[in-house]
């Protein structure tokens, strides 16, 4: 990339930083760029394209995460870029942008230095083939392609298959589902279930699902925590995740108990559990693995 500069891919990387940090939960991969490609002004060069058809915009600025991940400042999980606490005390302490990636830079030949298969590297090695970060990065666009996949199933399944689908997840973990809401009001609870057969052994399981995209709000938690007796125990899904004071609500229960799972936990779950399921459970939403040769060795 001699087109770009330490300085330039440093000030791309600040302005990512600071996008990131405005938001306490990260932002997804491609919003993070839409993002900061709206914030700066392109050169001709970052604006064009490579052989393959990939804007080189978009390669300098993973690229240079892969350095900020290794160095402990960014975190990618499920396609989503989230800023540690060093990566803001690095956004803090080093203010001017070439100097911030010359560490993150640095940071990472610290890392690659104690991999098995580690080769001499030198401050300004810049061909990233050798150095795995083309193999770090179509992982990561493949794992990104595998998610924004999954999560957009998912919002579009039906209401009740949705809730199906939970049913099943908590059959392939040994629970018994004693009741499925049928369509129409059902007070507040989609299932019920046991640990047991005969529902002699507490607690009994109560289960709210949503599929809606808007975040669960601290008065739904609340309501949904009225319905639950001292020997229940709540399982509130939401694939639009919780507001931060809805998660506290839950979290500060004394009397009642009560778990949260948005969409991540619940396809952690899904994908824990997948040879326990039932073969028309893996129907609902069908999961094949494909391995890569990690670049992490």
């Amino acid at each position: 990339m001699a087109e770009i500069t330490r300085r330039r891919t440093g000030e791309l990387l600040r302005i990512l930083f600071k996008l990131l940090m405005a938001s306490s939960d990260g932002l997804p991969a491609r919003v993070a760029l839409l993002e900061l490609e709206n914030q700066v002004t392109l050169s001709e060069y970052e604006s064009g394209k490579y052989d393959s058809g990939v804007r080189r915009f978009e390669k300098i600025v993973r690229f240079a995460t892969v350095d900020c991940v290794k160095a402990g400042w960014l975190v990618k999980t499920k396609g989503v870029w989230l800023v540690t606490e060093e990566g803001r005390n690095a956004y803090e302490t080093m203010s001017d942008p070439e100097a911030f990636h010359k560490q993150a830079v640095k940071l990472y030949q610290k890392w690659r230095a104690t991999r098995p298969d580690a080769e001499p590297t030198t401050p300004e090695e810049t061909d990233d083939s050798t150095s795995g970060k083309a193999a770090s990065i179509t992982l990561e666009e493949a794992e990104e392609q595998a998610w924004d996949e999954v999560s957009q199933f998912l919002h579009q399944m039906n209401p009740y298959d949705f809730q199906a689908l939970v049913a099943d997840l908590l059959r392939a973990m040994s629970y018994h589902v004693e009741w499925e809401a049928p369509p129409g009001k059902d007070g507040g609870i989609d299932i019920l279930a046991w640990p047991d057969p005969l529902g002699t052994k507490p607690p009994r399981i109560k289960v709210q699902v949503k599929r809606q995209v808007q975040a669960i709000s601290v008065e739904g938690v609340r309501s949904f925590l009225a319905v639950l007796g001292d020997d229940d125990v709540g399982l509130f899904v939401s694939l639009g995740g919780f507001t931060r004071d809805a998660i506290e609500a839950a979290r500060n229960q004394e009397r009642r108990r009560l778990t949260l799972i948005d969409i991540r936990r619940l396809y952690d779950l899904w994908v824990g559990h997948y040879k326990h399921l039932s073969d028309e459970a893996r129907r609902r939403m069908p999961l094949r693995p494909v391995y890569f040769l990690s670049p992490e060795g």
